[in-house]
């Protein structure tokens, strides 16, 4: 079975000109709950000024359900973010670096090593505190100022996080460069690397139309937890040309036509992003909505 980690309350809205009010936040993230969505991205804990979208983080987690079965997450990007997570009830903390220097610099002025050994004793004190742990590796598949990421820098960053505690991986295509082949041959030096001790997790943009594509591809090599964002909303604000998320109703049908199972219901997810849409007053990237 498929586990999705539903991301369009944070990564689907932070790069969005219309701000929702927190009361929208927690309807929308009531409706994914409502379609069988077991994860959600919530919130991340990043400064209002920079990311206003993300201001409300902890009025949000006062007021979404409870008790439901959900796992929510939260963008960590330092130790600010950790004290301000840890103040909130956030199960699972996203740790999050770029592994390129080039990117890094520019938009959190440190090199990747300066910012995983910050990182690092963040992860040891979210462990400490008792709360799960995903490090996300950020432009994973290519990085826009500097070209490819080599695969030594990927493990050898990705080993940190887990010797630090991390119980979990992802590896994000910060602004859509990857391809199906590179997939295939990450993943494969990834489970070479790591056996079968870490779980695995996938994060792709449609900036070139191969988020699905590339979704596939993981699955085929043998992952089988993927980020994805209702009605294909998001960007990352850092990070030029980076449009949406691959769309997860749009993803969810194509599991259901290889009768994979997502444990979702299509109807409600299709019903949700197109609720998504009034409330962005606009068309957004979906495909399912458009039929």
């Amino acid at each position: 079975m498929i586990q999705i980690c539903e991301v369009g309350p944070r990564d689907g809205l932070q790069n969005e000109k219309i701000l929702l009010s927190t009361e929208q936040k927690v309807q929308l993230i009531t409706r994914l709950i409502n379609t069988g969505i077991k994860k959600i991205e919530a919130v991340s804990f990043v400064n209002p000024k920079v990311i206003p979208q993300m201001a409300d983080a902890e009025e949000v987690m006062k007021l979404v359900p409870k008790d439901k079965g959900v796992t929510y997450a939260g963008l960590v990007l330092n130790y600010s973010g950790l004290n301000r997570a840890l103040k909130t009830g956030i199960d699972t903390y996203h740790v999050v670096t770029a592994t390129s220097d080039e990117f890094n610099l520019k938009n959190a002025k440190k090199t990747v090593d300066q910012n995983v050994t910050e990182l690092s004793k963040v992860i040891e004190e979210s462990v400490q505190a008792k709360k799960n742990v995903v490090g996300v590796l950020g432009t994973a598949f290519g990085c826009p100022f500097a070209g490819d990421i080599s695969t030594d820098r990927l493990l050898k960053v990705a080993d940190s996080f887990v010797k630090a505690g991390a119980s979990e991986i992802t590896l994000a295509d910060t602004t859509g460069l990857a391809n199906p082949a590179q997939v295939n041959y990450l993943v494969a030096e990834f489970n070479k690397y790591f056996g079968d001790k870490i779980e695995l997790g996938l994060h792709f943009h449609n900036t070139r139309g191969l988020g699905l594509a590339n979704v596939l591809a993981g699955y085929l090599a043998g992952v089988r937890t993927f980020d994805s964002s209702i009605a294909g909303l998001g960007g990352c604000p850092f990070a030029p040309k980076a449009v949406g998320n691959v769309c997860t109703e749009d993803m969810v049908n194509m599991f259901e036509e290889m009768n994979v199972d997502t444990n979702t219901d299509l109807n409600k997810l299709i019903e949700t992003a197109k609720w998504m849409e009034k409330q962005m007053c606009k068309s957004l990237d979906g495909m399912l909505i458009k039929l």
